[in-house]
């Protein structure tokens, strides 16, 4: 998805934690970004129908479960996400995961601010997968 020159990216933080989320939206508010946050992946998911996000920043382990379902649509959708969690990646490899930026909390803001812009730029996660689902 491409922006205008005046347009600022729309992100959605998908985070449990409301102090986390609350600290990542003030992160991304100071680079610029439009930010909304919500703490379960069906209502990720109904955010998403109603307008798409140009990037995701997503906690693996929210109150309604594993963030998979919601994974496969963002990568449905070709929307950029990196997963920013303290749920360690698992070493038996989830596809919904292959090539997407995972980030362990706590992370510096600085880590946290250039994955995701790396994500918005390339498209990490959002070319090669969008078959799932």
């Amino acid at each position: 998805m491409s922006l205008q020159a005046s347009e600022k990216p729309y992100c959605l933080v998908v985070e449990d934690q409301a102090l986390i989320a609350m600290s990542i939206e003030a992160y991304l508010e100071d680079e610029g970004f439009v930010v909304e946050t919500c703490s379960m992946a069906r209502e990720a998911l109904a955010l998403i129908e109603a307008q798409k996000p140009h990037c995701v920043v997503l906690d693996f382990a929210l109150k309604d479960g594993p963030c998979l379902e919601l994974a496969r649509e963002l990568l449905r959708r070709r929307v950029p996400f990196i997963v920013y969690s303290g749920h360690r990646r698992d070493s038996s490899g989830l596809p919904e995961f292959d090539g997407v930026p995972w980030i362990d909390k706590p992370a510096p803001r600085q880590d946290l601010i250039a994955s995701l812009l790396a994500a918005l730029t390339n498209g990490v996660g959002a070319t090669e997968k969008a078959s799932l689902g």
